[in-house]
């Protein structure tokens, strides 16, 4: 679920508040107002470059990583494990992706509902599903999924300010549903976890719970009064506790609708509890976002396969690849279809009707 990274790029600059007057009786003439808040955005730009790095160094280190795992693994075999999967098996994935893709859609309704806009269901959700599934798999969420939703929503009078609004809140849905699943996994299965990442268990019951706490602060934080963040000189109010529960009900469904998915097509006989898979998936994820690699592809696929190196290599190959076409391409695909369909449906609209042909009995003008 890499569709985040729209939302962490965006929730940085979110955080961004306007500088303090330090001198607010003026006596630094050589010091207007806008020159501070213009020396800090050099600064951030900087040391933009950190971040970036970070991510290609993640990025280089896990294809290299991914590349020796399955270097023994051959065509033939990885083709047997593709094809291992039962009808069972793809069912039960496929109903798993809906389910996760109609949690996406929980996503923008939320959203819309903090910022107190009415936009119907079937809008919202043609919005949402298509820009996460575009997303997905062409990268550069700002402004791949952007364009798509500024190309839904901007039909329903919103604003690329409001879009962008939207976007944070989707934002932190998916955040709290992934710290409250991640948090509860590594607390309740940290002796499992112990021995499939090689860590010890009271590490993963103090990472579990300092991620509970990061969470519980939050809601505390925005329960105690509202909170707000500026987006390029944007305010925006941030939801209280009530709706900010719903996200996190609701990003936990999906996280764990998502993560169902692979674990349904994982070989059979695994012996791997769900509740420990999932720690594992988020955790890929995670470190998936961080890469910035178009769905987190070869650093999502490096973790799971060291996580779960006691399993066959080529049967967790296979059943990654397959992962990949349920929750990626087949949404893809239906995204590019569902947003073709839009554009003709929207164009047929616009077309005005033709006039109705003259009165055969009234006498041409022109005769």
């Amino acid at each position: 679920m890499n569709f985040a990274k729209q939302d962490e790029h965006l929730a940085d600059a979110a955080a961004t508040v306007p500088p303090r007057d330090d001198d607010p009786a003026g006596q630094d003439p050589g010091n207007p107002p806008g020159l501070k808040e213009e020396r800090r955005a050099r600064r951030r730009r900087r040391y933009a470059w950190i971040g970036t790095a970070a991510s290609v160094i993640l990025f280089t280190i896990s294809l290299a990583v991914l590349w020796k795992l399955v270097s023994t693994v051959t065509w033939a075999e990885l083709r047997t494990a593709f094809l291992a999967a039962t009808p069972e098996q793809v069912g039960l994935a496929v109903v798993l992706v809906a389910v996760s893709y109609l949690f996406l859609t929980c996503y923008d309704a939320l959203a819309l509902r903090q910022l107190k806009l009415k936009v119907p269901y079937r809008t919202t959700a043609l919005a949402s599903f298509t820009s996460y599934a575009v997303s997905f798999n062409l990268g550069f969420p700002l402004l791949t999924a952007g364009t798509v939703r500024y190309w839904v929503y901007s039909g329903q009078g919103l604003s690329p300010g409001r879009i962008a609004a939207l976007t944070i809140v989707a934002g932190f849905t998916f955040w709290l549903g992934m710290g409250a699943v991640l948090g509860f996994s590594l607390i309740r299965e940290a002796e499992p976890l112990a021995g499939l990442t090689y860590t010890g268990v009271l590490l993963n019951q103090a990472l579990g719970f300092a991620t509970l706490a990061v969470v519980l602060a939050y809601l505390v934080w925005v329960t105690i009064k509202r909170r707000s963040v500026r987006v390029r000189g944007w305010r925006l109010e941030l939801p209280g506790l009530t709706l900010s529960l719903s996200q996190m009900l609701i990003g936990a469904g999906d996280v764990c609708a998502a993560a169902g998915v692979l674990y349904v097509l994982l070989p059979q006989g695994h012996g791997i509890s769900f509740e420990a898979f999932v720690a594992i998936y988020v955790l890929a994820a995670m470190l998936g976002i961080a890469s910035h690699a178009p769905g987190g592809l070869g650093v999502f696929e490096a973790t799971i396969l060291l996580a779960l190196s006691g399993l066959p290599r080529e049967s967790v190959l296979g059943a990654l690849l397959l992962f990949r076409v349920c929750y990626y391409l087949v949404p893809f695909v239906v995204a590019l279809a569902a947003l073709g369909a839009y554009e003709i449906a929207k164009r047929v609209r616009l077309t005005p009707r033709e006039a109705p042909d003259d009165d055969p009995g009234e006498p041409d003008p022109a005769s």
